[in-house]
């Protein structure tokens, strides 16, 4: 099995557990989350964080990017700029207009400031004990943490439900592994 086989095949059974959650599993998952936030602090105060507007039936970061804010932090979201380019970020606080992006996301105007991360929560579909995490096919968030990283240190939490954490996650030469993982009942750090 090629290496873009096995992700295509642990892609569709993770987006089939996913979407098998109930609104309620979903509910507590969201307050798990931020109880996880709270007790393990992977993310600094007073420092810049990228956030992601959920989509489809990822697990619902609102109230965690609400939380960074009241905490001090400068909180961004991701733009998408086009094929093969990494994401741009751009500022955004609770309560600020979206518009629609590609792939169903909503973002910040063109007017809004860009920003670089310090953080990232990154959305995923699965992740491993390692750090390797399988998102949704683009590359974009390996493209701009290698760009990032290149630069400076930042941290990249993956973002997911429990139910997410799989043995192994297939990855290549591109792909780039999470410093966390936070779920709605644990938190990971990879060494």
């Amino acid at each position: 099995m090629t290496l873009t086989d096995a992700k295509r095949s642990l892609h569709t059974a993770m987006l089939a557990r996913r979407g098998a959650l109930s609104q309620e599993e979903r509910r507590v998952a969201a307050a798990g989350l931020l109880a996880t936030l709270r007790r393990e602090r992977p993310i600094e105060a007073a420092t810049v964080v990228s956030g992601f507007w959920p989509i489809k039936d990822e697990i619902d970061i609102r109230p965690l990017m609400a939380e960074l804010h009241d905490k001090g932090c400068r909180l961004a979201l991701p733009v998408v700029q086009g094929r093969g380019l990494p994401l741009l970020f751009r500022a955004w606080s609770p309560g600020d207009p979206l518009e629609a992006g590609v792939f169903g996301t909503l973002q910040p105007s063109a007017q809004c400031q860009t920003l670089e991360p310090d953080a990232l929560l990154v959305p995923l579909l699965a992740c491993d004990a390692e750090g390797w995490r399988l998102g949704y096919g683009g590359g974009f968030y390996d493209r701009t943490l290698l760009g990032l990283r290149a630069r400076r240190k930042v941290t990249a939490v993956g973002v997911g439900f429990d139910s997410q954490i799989v043995p192994e996650v297939p990855h290549g030469p591109d792909d780039q592994r999470l410093d966390w993982m936070l779920t709605d009942r644990r938190a990971s750090a990879f060494v």
